[in-house]
């Protein structure tokens, strides 16, 4: 059987959900011809930087107009009014990715990006009726659904929560076409280390509560700011600070002098260890980062969600009390100095851990085994 993992560069979120699925894909059929493929790799150099370096930086310049465009397209009876013109201009960008499904015959496509259904709706269009055609499953990476998810060749959804498939329900999709699977995370998420011996080998004090602070895969977000305030706080503690792919970040936060003692990273692979030696995640709510910190049982402490998605995610986060919000972030040494050590940030633990998934990404593929059976 072949499988075929279609993701877009266009936030980190996505990239790692498709590297979940196919790692959970091979674990579970490891004779699978299984391939991972960016859409964008497929289209013109120019349409390529846009659509990956665009969408940053409106999400940092600009989140008003952000905010305004997902607010606007979030339109299921507009979202189906463009659907023959969305899927045109998927086509005229991306054409090479769909001659590439039809020489390969993939089984399964998989999805954890919108942009891909485009391109497979256009191809379910032109199929002629009876004759074989893959198996599309979308696989949504926040806790609530997009307008732009919403994609007639879809046979199979797989959504974050029980609340997440509600919405698509109420959107008109059939709720036997959704599933509620969670975020797929790595495997890396469903073990639970020894905290303490983790921050001996990670070179951290075991006698300090450990704030980790995120600024996501491409260092986005007021993590300059956040590590300054939490430098405020009077109850002793230690932060741990994740830049990303943000090499200027790092390096200006390294020459920092702070009074709590404090570790700045660049791009990790171990993020499972640094966030299982964590009592607390200070981050932007994005749904693979909340994913996997829920898998882990780890409370956040949510700042500044873009607003839509993110905003979305801190709601959800909110309501189950897996986290709290810093509306400014001035706030952050108050907050940080009322719940770390006290029984409320323990409960906030459980509540974490009782929401997470680490088993959403082998969900998923069993999921869209068994309706590929049918």
């Amino acid at each position: 059987m072949k499988i075929l993992v279609a993701t877009v560069t266009a936030g980190a979120g996505h990239l790692q959900a498709a590297s979940a699925l196919e790692e959970a894909w091979r674990a579970l059929r490891p004779k699978d011809g299984i391939r991972k493929l960016d859409i964008l790799d497929f289209t013109p150099r120019l349409y390529r930087k846009v659509y990956a370096e665009g969408y940053l930086r409106v999400v940092e310049r600009a989140p008003e107009l952000y905010a305004y465009l997902f607010k606007k397209t979030d339109d299921p009876a507009r979202v189906r009014k463009l659907t023959r013109l969305r899927r045109a201009l998927a086509r005229a960008a991306a054409g090479p990715f769909l001659e590439e499904v039809r020489r390969w015959r993939p089984s399964v496509v998989l999805c954890p990006h919108f942009l891909p259904l485009e391109l497979l709706g256009g191809l379910a269009e032109k199929t002629p009726e009876g004759a074989a055609r893959p198996l599309a499953v979308c696989v949504v990476t926040d806790f609530e659904a997009h307008a732009l998810w919403l994609e007639p060749c879809v046979d199979l959804y797989c959504v974050a929560a029980e609340e997440t498939k509600a919405r698509l329900v109420a959107r008109g999709v059939p709720p036997e076409r959704i599933l509620a699977t969670g975020i797929p995370v790595s495997s890396k998420f469903s073990r639970k280390p020894d905290a303490r011996a983790l921050r001996r080998r990670l070179g951290l004090r075991g006698d300090l509560p450990l704030v980790l602070v995120l600024g996501g895969g491409f260092g986005v977000g007021p993590v300059t700011e956040a590590l300054a305030h939490i430098d405020k706080a009077r109850k002793p503690l230690q932060t741990l600070v994740v830049a990303g792919r943000n090499e200027s970040l790092r390096r200006r936060l390294s020459s920092q002098d702070r009074r709590h003692p404090s570790k700045v990273l660049g791009f990790v692979s171990n993020m499972h260890e640094l966030m299982s030696a964590s009592d607390l995640i200070v981050s932007k709510p994005g749904g693979m980062t909340s994913s996997e910190a829920l898998a882990l049982g780890r409370p956040l402490c949510v700042i500044d969600p873009i607003p839509g998605q993110e905003a979305a995610n801190s709601d959800f986060l909110l309501e189950h009390g897996a986290a709290v919000k810093v509306n400014r972030i001035e706030d952050l040494p108050f907050r940080l100095d009322k719940l770390l050590g006290s029984a409320a940030l323990a409960a906030m633990a459980r509540r974490a851990a009782a929401l997470g998934r680490p088993q959403a990404a082998r969900d998923v593929c069993r999921a869209a085994l068994r309706r590929l059976k049918r």
